[in-house]
């Protein structure tokens, strides 16, 4: 029961008490991705978050194509794991990979799902 209430608890945010609008995981599309195998769920999310830093690595470059790749990239995984709010920021990204501003909340996004992530692992 507590790893129940760990998986749809958002994860606490010292700098923020707002809580976050929408879950950073779709639980129901990760579970029908994987035919609801708790812990393929747990690796997948753990190889999200991987290639989320990687992705957030090439963003942070400063070279727009290589923004716009590395957003277009990390949309397609978000997607694959339900991760929505990464995705869209993704998307916005991939539309303008110069905006300051657009990276800034992909990082953002990016950040809260990694915590979630991380915080379902404990």
């Amino acid at each position: 029961m507590a790893a129940l209430k760990i998986a749809f608890d958002t994860p606490d945010h010292p700098g923020n008490p707002a809580p976050i609008e929408r879950m950073p995981i779709d639980f129901a599309h990760l579970e029908g991705q994987t035919m609801g195998d708790k812990g393929l769920e747990m690796e997948i999310l753990q190889l999200f978050a991987r290639q989320a830093r990687r992705a957030m690595a090439e963003i942070g470059s400063g070279d727009a194509n290589a923004c716009r790749e590395a957003a277009h990239r990390l949309k397609g995984a978000a997607l694959a794991v339900g991760a929505r709010v990464v995705a869209d920021a993704a998307a916005a990204l991939e539309r303008q990979p110069a905006d300051a501003a657009l990276r800034g909340a992909v990082s953002v996004a990016v950040l809260e799902t990694e915590l979630f992530i991380l915080k379902l692992c404990r």
